[in-house]
């Protein structure tokens, strides 16, 4: 009896776990079918939008003022602005003008295509008015309806662009650095090369100080109190101790020389 209820209950539970994988497995299949639905209704809403494109964007301008002066016209989706050049930006700062953040280029999402096309359609090229006191009233709309373009594909673009910006910023630094390098190996070379003359200009200067003669005074003769100086030895006197005459202690010499 104990082993068949063992069994009994063993089947329960393998019954019971293929019942809840058996759920599991039905609740994945409905999350997957109302994902696909959902997806399948975006696309729907997706082919009824139109976007808009703006060449350019007046300055003082942000994506939430756009938003509001549009939405008088029809119901909008998604606004993105793409921000200026940053060297342009500081080129603008430092001429000391407006310190804010600016935009290039635009694009305005509606709800309805066919509003997005009255909304090209009459306000290209027209004042974007307002209140007087605004510092857009005088601008004009530059905007163009874009035929067959979803917001989809302005996120590739915005993604290749991106790609292409960090591109060309890793090349512009790899150029900087380059150039930094090349100036330092001059730097250093110019200052090996001062060193190697300023050593040369120091053993030019040693070369040229002239040697020192020394000249020690010469003592006069001892003169006695009457200015007579004192007795010299007469020549026969040095002739009578060498016992050789003085001509020929002259002529000796002269041979000596000779």
């Amino acid at each position: 009896m104990a082993e068949e209820e063992t069994v009994a209950e063993v089947e329960r539970v393998q019954s019971g776990d293929a019942a809840s994988s058996d759920e599991e497995a039905l609740m994945r299949e409905r999350r997957r079918e109302r994902k696909r639905k959902r997806l399948l209704k975006e696309a729907e809403k997706a082919e009824k939008r139109g976007v808009c494109y703006l060449s350019r964007v007046p300055p003082h301008l942000n994506p939430l003022r756009l938003r509001q002066i549009l939405s008088h016209y029809g119901e909008i989706g998604r606004v993105y602005l793409s921000p200026e050049d940053a060297s342009n930006q500081m080129r603008r700062k430092k001429a000391g003008g407006f310190r804010g953040q600016e935009f290039s280029e635009g694009w305005v999402e509606f709800i309805d295509k066919k509003v997005a096309k009255r909304v090209a359609r009459s306000l290209n090229g027209e004042q974007i008015g307002g209140k007087k006191r605004s510092s857009i009233y005088y601008d004009l709309w530059n905007i163009k309806y874009l035929s067959k373009f979803k917001w989809d594909d302005l996120k590739e673009e915005t993604e290749i662009k991106n790609a292409t910006r960090e591109q060309k910023l890793v090349l512009e630094l790899s150029a900087a650095k380059k150039e930094r390098d090349f100036y330092l190996s001059k730097v250093d070379q110019s200052k090996a090369i001062s060193k190697i003359g300023e050593r040369l200009k120091k053993k030019q200067k040693i070369e040229m100080v002239p040697k020192v003669v020394r000249h020690f005074p010469q003592k006069r003769p001892a003169e006695n109190e009457a200015g007579e100086s004192k007795g010299q030895l007469s020549r026969d006197i040095l002739a009578g101790v060498s016992g050789v005459s003085f001509s020929a202690i002259l002529d000796c010499t002269w041979l000596m020389f000779i």
